[in-house]
């Protein structure tokens, strides 16, 4: 199997969005402004978990959508990573977990929720 058929449209669309920004010409524009973002998010969790042990949030915007509903809508598929992007920026230990379910057009569809912990050691 080739790195082509092994992934989808989705994680190659993000492999080259992350090529571009880090090529050459766009590395400070794109790195630093990122570098310092991180370090806001990283400040900002530490100042929540420094009052609570845990923090729980949504893991996504909406609930899951069916199997191929968003393929072709790349805007919908990065929508629904907004709310575990900080927590990958900060390098904080978090779990999803499926939260309950919800009706929508006459089916159950999960929702996630995101338990988020402090760091370890």
């Amino acid at each position: 199997m080739t790195r082509s058929e092994g992934l989808g449209p989705e994680v190659k669309r993000r492999i080259l969005m992350g090529s571009y920004a880090l090529s050459a010409g766009h590395s400070d524009a794109y790195y630093k402004r990122a570098q310092e973002v991180q370090r806001i998010v990283e400040d900002d969790l530490a100042s929540k978990l420094s009052v609570y042990d845990a923090l729980i949030t949504p893991a996504a915007p909406t609930p899951a959508y069916r199997t191929n509903d968003k393929l072709n809508d790349p805007l919908a598929m990065f929508s629904g990573d907004m709310m575990t992007v900080n927590v990958n920026l900060s390098g904080l230990p978090a779990i999803v977990v499926r939260g309950g379910q919800v009706e929508t057009e006459g089916v159950q569809l999960p929702v996630g929720l995101q338990l988020i912990g402090r760091p370890f050691g």
